[in-house]
């Protein structure tokens, strides 16, 4: 018996009606520079060259890691793509680079066009908060592979900054500052703990929980915000010594990754209130302080390092912003976050 594509498990036309259900997120995006449209074999951007003394390309990848399990269990899927933007983005402005473009690549069991479609429109809403083009992308349907009602989404972003401003944290020193921007929750980061805590105990994705206002679901589900328009207006206008986005490893896993080794974070934990959802995750896990601030962002998503002169002009662009903290000098036997 003849056998064709679609009986092994791979349906062309529903490849087909995904994208054109697509297409209207993936325009929207578009920046002047872009070239091509959807369809093409590769994406094109034309950069503007004249608006750097010496451009240079910086790029981020990442993933969405195992919040997409949330995504699955409750059937929403709008908003994961706007996760999977963020943790590229964040991590290029960390050096002071304004995003380009990104590109995606979406795995699948079974394709499923309206599902796609949704996914999609959430990688497109993230581009336009960070006012960057999806110029392109690969949805790979894989049966036998992955299961028929599991997905996994990736992607990288391109983004672009002069070479005299890109931040190094090399003038990170004894005496600044570093203001926190905060985060919408969980963002996408210590989602294998924050499931054992509350989906696999007395909670349920389902379940209303009065501190957080809404569902456990819902409440992991929020996308990670994304600091793009918050930060990059500061890069040409405050002296920013350095920068911080607080994904997996947490405040204590990632500010050491910024300065030098003779210094240290001192962290005031009291200069700003941990988000519902974090204290319900303690408290039900039973979870030690240093643990739970080794492995989510505790409330605070971004970090700013600047100049004691220099925190007002930070704090009246971005008026959530709090100061959490100052550089000092590291003490033999100390580590590189000290938090108070």
């Amino acid at each position: 018996m003849a056998i064709s594509y679609k009986d092994a498990g791979v349906d062309i036309d529903a490849g087909n009606l995904a994208v054109e259900k697509m297409k209207g997120f993936v325009q929207s995006t578009y920046r002047p520079e872009v070239l091509t449209d959807l369809g093409s074999f590769a994406g094109l951007f034309q950069l503007d060259i004249s608006k750097y003394k010496e451009p240079v390309l910086l790029s981020g990848t990442d993933g969405v890691g195992t919040k997409l399990r949330v995504a699955q269990i409750l059937d929403k899927h709008d908003t994961i793509g706007i996760d999977a933007v963020a943790m590229c983005v964040n991590d290029i402005l960390v050096q002071g680079a304004e995003p380009l473009f990104f590109l995606d690549y979406i795995a699948v069991g079974k394709l499923f066009p309206d599902r796609v479609a949704d996914i999609v429109k959430g990688v497109a809403e993230g581009c336009k908060q960070s006012n960057c083009s999806l110029i392109g992308g690969e949805t790979a349907e894989m049966p036998g592979f992955y299961p028929v009602d599991e997905y996994d989404i990736a992607g990288f972003a391109v983004g672009v900054a002069d070479k005299s401003k890109i931040l190094t944290g090399e003038k990170v020193a004894a005496g600044d500052v570093l203001i926190g921007l905060p985060s919408t929750g969980l963002h996408s980061n210590g989602f294998s703990l924050a499931r054992r805590v509350l989906l696999e105990g007395e909670l349920n994705a389902d379940t209303y929980v009065e501190e957080l206002g809404m569902t456990v679901g819902e409440a992991m589900l929020v996308p990670t915000r994304i600091y793009v328009k918050d930060v990059l207006p500061l890069v040409d206008r405050v002296d920013i010594k350095g920068m911080c986005h607080i994904t997996g490893g947490g405040l204590l896993e990632n500010l050491p990754r910024v300065y030098a080794k003779n210094l240290t974070a001192q962290i005031d934990s009291t200069a700003w209130e941990r988000p519902a959802i974090f204290k319900l995750i303690q408290r039900l896990g039973e979870i030690a302080d240093n643990e739970m601030y080794r492995v989510f962002n505790m409330g605070i998503g971004y970090v700013i390092m600047v100049d004691a002169a220099d925190v007002d002009k930070v704090l009246a662009a971005c008026p959530d912003g709090k100061v959490i903290g100052k550089m000092i000098e590291r003490a033999e036997g100390m580590e590189g976050v000290v938090i108070d």
